[in-house]
Order: structure tokens, then C-alpha cells, then sequence
């Protein structure tokens, strides 16, 4: 069985080998809110741009960026559930990516970009994030 399988590291040096591994974004939420621009006609949008705390789309000329957060990963008041085991580990590794949300807002408001936080619960009505996203993208290209 594999649960019987020990582990070949150390706590140390796995903790130093999952540390290592990035993240290239949370495909399922992403891709849920590609659908919604492409079923709402939401165009102008890009992925991957080299910009401060690597938004998940990016409207250039509107400048604005958007992250998906997800509920566990970024602290959502409603949907996030801390582990029943190892919370000294989980509660301030939520908190840290908590404050660095707040770090990555205040220096791309800094740099001009208008700053859109959707959390994952909220891609379950489409037609509210759709409604959101067109009126702060009319707004900042009225303004520009």
C-alpha cells in the first residue's frame, strides 16, 4: 500500500522540496472565468504578464489586473476552513498570503492599475462577476 511507503526526506528537507515547487495559478477558477469573458463578451483580456504579484489577467488598456483567489488559499471569511491538524502551520501561512494581497494591491494601485480581487465562490453566478468586470473595464476606459 502506498501509505505505508516512508517518505525517502526528512521533515526538514521536504518541507525544503514543497517550498520549492510555484504555482502556475489555479487552472480550474481560471479557466471558469475565461469562460464567463468569452460566453459574456469580455475581450482585451492576457494571461502571464510580468506585472507585480503575477495577476491572473490583465487588461492593459484599461489597467486593470484581476486575481482569482481562491476561498482556502487566500482567507475567504465564509468559505475558508482551516485543517483540524497542523494549524500552527496553516493559520499564519494564510495570513501571510493575506498580507502579501495587500502588499501586491498597494503597489499596483501605486503604479496606476485599478486592482480586482473575484474569489472562487463568487464564479458560481457568472452573470454577478460578468456585471462587476464590465462596469470597473467601462469605468477605467472612460477615464483614460
Amino acid at each position: 500500500m502506498i501509505g505505508d511507503v516512508p517518505d525517502v526526506f526528512t521533515k526538514a528537507k521536504r518541507s525544503q522540496v514543497m517550498a520549492a515547487i510555484r504555482s502556475t495559478g489555479n487552472k480550474a477558477t481560471e479557466l471558469k472565468l475565461v469562460s464567463i469573458f468569452h460566453s459574456t463578451g469580455i475581450k482585451g483580456w492576457r494571461r502571464r504578464q510580468p506585472l507585480t504579484g503575477r495577476p491572473d489577467f490583465v487588461f492593459r488598456r484599461e489597467r486593470v489586473v484581476v486575481f482569482v483567489d481562491g476561498c482556502f488559499w487566500h482567507g475567504c471569511r465564509s468559505h475558508c476552513r482551516m485543517p483540524k491538524s497542523r494549524q500552527e502551520y496553516w493559520q499564519p501561512k494564510i495570513d501571510r498570503n493575506k498580507s502579501r494581497d495587500l502588499k501586491v494591491r498597494a503597489v499596483l494601485k501605486e503604479k496606476g492599475w485599478r486592482v480586482v480581487r473575484i474569489w472562487e465562490h463568487a464564479l458560481k453566478n457568472p452573470v454577478r462577476v460578468s456585471i462587476h468586470l464590465k462596469r470597473i473595464l467601462a469605468l477605467r476606459h472612460s477615464t483614460a
